[in-house]
C-alpha cells in the first residue's frame, strides 16, 4: 500500500500515459501514410474516430467512478489504452484495427482525464487542492506532448517503426496498472440514483449549464482549444512533409510536441492575465488562435516547415491560454460539487475542435488549404466577437462575485 506522500505518483503516471496514448498516432500516421499509401482523408478519419469515444468517456467517466470507485474505473480505462496500443501495432497486418484502436483510446483517455483527475486530487491532498488540480492538468499535458515526440523518435531511428512505439506505450501502461493496485480509493460515493440526496446532487451538477456567462463566453471559446492543436499537428505537417524528406515521423512528432509543450508552458500566464469581471484572458486566447491559423495559412502557401513550427508555437499558446482561461471561469462559476460535470462538459465541447481537420479535408476538394485556414480564422473571429459582446453585457455583475455561492 502506498503511503500518503507517494500515493499520487502512480495516478499522475496514469494521466501521463493516457495523454501519451492519445497522441502517439500522430507521428505513426506519417509512417502508415508512406508505407501503406493511406490517403489524407483516411488518416484524418482515423483521428476523428477518437472523438467518438472521447466525449462519452469525458461525460460519463466521473459518474461511473462515483458509483464503482475511482480506482476500479480508472484502472479499467488504463487497461483499455493497453488494448488500443496493441490494436494499433496490429494495424501492420490489419489496417482496419486502427479504427478500433482510436475508438478505445478515446474512451480510455476520456475516463482517465475526467475520473483520474479527481482521483489524483483525492490522493494528493498533502500537496494542497490547488496544486493537485494543476498537477492533473500538467500530467495530462505532459503525456500529450511527450507521447508524439517519443513515438516519432522511435519510428525514426529504431526498427519496426509501426510496432515498437505501440509496444513501449503498452508495456509502460501495464507497469503503471500494476502500480495503481495499492493506491487508495478515497473518493466519496454518491447516494443511489433517484434518492433525494442523489437528486439534489444531480441538480447541483448541472446548475452551471444555465449560467449565461458559461453559455455565452466559455462555450463559444472552447472549440478553439483542440481546433488549434489538431490544425497544428494533424493538418499542417503533411502539407509541407516533402520538404523534410527522411525525417517525416520525427518532424510530425516534433510539431505535436512543440504545440503541446508551449500550451502547457503558457497556462500560468492565463492565470496572471485573468481578472474577475472581465473576459480578457479568454479574448486574448481566442485572438492568439486566430493569429496562429493565419500563420499556418502562410506556412502552407509557402510550403515552409519552419513557418509550420512557428505556427505550432502560436497555436500551442492559443491552446494553452484558451484551456486555462476556460478552467478558471469554471472555478469561478461552478460550485465545488458541480465542477467535475462542468469541466467534463467544457472538455466535451472543446474536443469538438477535433472535427476541424476532417472538415478541412472534405472542403479541400474545392478550396485550397491556405484559403480554408484563413476561413477558419474568420470563423474564430466570429466566435471572438460573440464572446466579447456577451462578456461586455455580463461582466459588471460578475465583479468580485462567486455565482455558485449565491
Amino acid at each position: 500500500m502506498f503511503g500518503p506522500a507517494r500515493a499520487w505518483t502512480p495516478v499522475a503516471a496514469t494521466l501521463v500515459l493516457g495523454g501519451w496514448g492519445a497522441n502517439q498516432f500522430t507521428p505513426l500516421s506519417v509512417v502508415y501514410r508512406s508505407a501503406e499509401g493511406w490517403t489524407t482523408l483516411t488518416v484524418i478519419a482515423m483521428f476523428t474516430v477518437y472523438l467518438i469515444g472521447l466525449v462519452p468517456g469525458l461525460l460519463l467517466g466521473d459518474r461511473a467512478a462515483d458509483r464503482f470507485g475511482r480506482r476500479r474505473v480508472v484502472r479499467l480505462a488504463l487497461a483499455l489504452t493497453v488494448v488500443s496500443s496493441l490494436l494499433l501495432a496490429a494495424a501492420v497486418v490489419s489496417p482496419g484495427a486502427v479504427y478500433m484502436s482510436r475508438l478505445l483510446t478515446g474512451v480510455g483517455v476520456g475516463i482517465i482525464v475526467s475520473a483520474g483527475g479527481v482521483w489524483l486530487q483525492g490522493v494528493a491532498g498533502g500537496i494542497g487542492v490547488d496544486r493537485a488540480v494543476r498537477l492533473a492538468v500538467y500530467a495530462v499535458g505532459a503525456g500529450f506532448a511527450f507521447g508524439p515526440l517519443a513515438a516519432g523518435a522511435m519510428a525514426e531511428w529504431l526498427p519496426a517503426p509501426m510496432v515498437l512505439p505501440c509496444l513501449v506505450h503498452g508495456g509502460l501502461s501495464l507497469l503503471v496498472l500494476v502500480a495503481t493496485r495499492g493506491v487508495p480509493d478515497i473518493a466519496p460515493r454518491r447516494g443511489p440514483i433517484g434518492s433525494a440526496t442523489g437528486g439534489r446532487r444531480d441538480a447541483d451538477r448541472w446548475s452551471v449549464v444555465r449560467h449565461p456567462r458559461f453559455v455565452g463566453v466559455v462555450l463559444p471559446a472552447s472549440p478553439a482549444i483542440f481546433a488549434a492543436v489538431t490544425v497544428s499537428y494533424v493538418v499542417l505537417p503533411p502539407l509541407v512533409i516533402d520538404r523534410v524528406h527522411g525525417y517525416e515521423p520525427l518532424f510530425s512528432g516534433l510539431v505535436a510536441a512543440v504545440t503541446l509543450s508551449v500550451g502547457l508552458a503558457v497556462q500560468p500566464l492565463a492565470v496572471r492575465i485573468d481578472r474577475p469581471g472581465t473576459a480578457r484572458a479568454t479574448l486574448l486566447a481566442m485572438s492568439t488562435v486566430v493569429v496562429g491559423l493565419l500563420v499556418g495559412a502562410i506556412a502552407v502557401e509557402l510550403v515552409s516547415p519552419l513557418l509550420v513550427l512557428a505556427a505550432a508555437v502560436v497555436l500551442g499558446a492559443g491552446y494553452g491560454l484558451t484551456l486555462e482561461s476556460g478552467l478558471t471561469e469554471i472555478e469561478r462559476l461552478a460550485s465545488p460539487g458541480a465542477r467535475p460535470t462542468a469541466s467534463a462538459l467544457f472538455q466535451g465541447v472543446a474536443h469538438s475542435g477535433f472535427l476541424a481537420p476532417l472538415l478541412l479535408a472534405i472542403s479541400a476538394t474545392s478550396l485550397s488549404y491556405p484559403t480554408l485556414l484563413a476561413g477558419l480564422a474568420a470563423v474564430g473571429l466570429v466566435c471572438l466577437a460573440i464572446a466579447a459582446t456577451f462578456s461586455y453585457r455580463h461582466d459588471t455583475a460578475m465583479r468580485g462575485a462567486q455565482p455558485w455561492a449565491e
